[in-house]
């Protein structure tokens, strides 16, 4: 029988993130190690303050370990500098961020299709995907609505569909705690 290699999406080794106030350093995260494989859903819970956040964050490529690695498809993410890392953010990772992140001033359709837009792609390309994941996500007859319109369940299902309409390898989200 032949065997199965998992694909691993994402892997921490050894991630250490210390927080430097005056002269106190807070270790946040102890040493943490974890492998997440393709199509894998993994949750990642505790109390408040407990390093959440900040493990995920790190994991997207939004902060750097004090000490350790991330690796993404066998890449050392933790070593990129800021433009390779926001292209990678772009084009294969999609956030879902606590406080959904949205742009007050742009409707539903254009917060959703931001991040293709800020990596130059055109939103007449993706109108069929917009149109589909408004469908999905149940705000089809929301679209042309601004974030101060919507409530915050819709504002949250726009902040899911900006996170999975350009198709990322991988999806982080900060959820409610």
């Amino acid at each position: 029988m032949r065997e199965l290699t998992e694909k691993v999406a994402i892997e921490g080794k050894n991630i250490v993130k210390d927080f430097q106030l005056g002269d106190t350093r807070t270790r946040v995260l102890k040493s943490i190690s974890l492998k997440v494989s393709q199509g894998e859903f993994v949750s990642i819970m505790g109390q408040s303050g407990s390093g959440k956040s900040t493990l995920l964050y790190i994991l997207g490529g939004l902060d750097t370990p004090t000490s350790g690695a991330v690796f993404m498809n066998g890449i050392d993410i933790s070593k990129l500098g800021d433009e390779k890392m926001s292209r990678i953010r772009r084009q294969n990772i999609g956030f879902v961020f606590q406080f959904y992140n949205l742009i007050p001033n742009l409707n539903v359709e254009e917060n959703i299709m931001l991040p293709l837009l800020l990596d130059g792609k055109k939103m007449r390309d993706y109108k069929k995907s917009l149109t589909d994941i408004l469908e999905i996500v149940g705000l089809s007859n929301r679209r042309k609505h601004t974030p101060r319109e919507l409530s915050g369940g819709q504002q949250q299902r726009v902040a899911i569909a900006r996170a999975l309409i350009g198709k990322p390898q991988r999806a982080v989200a900060e959820l409610l705690q």
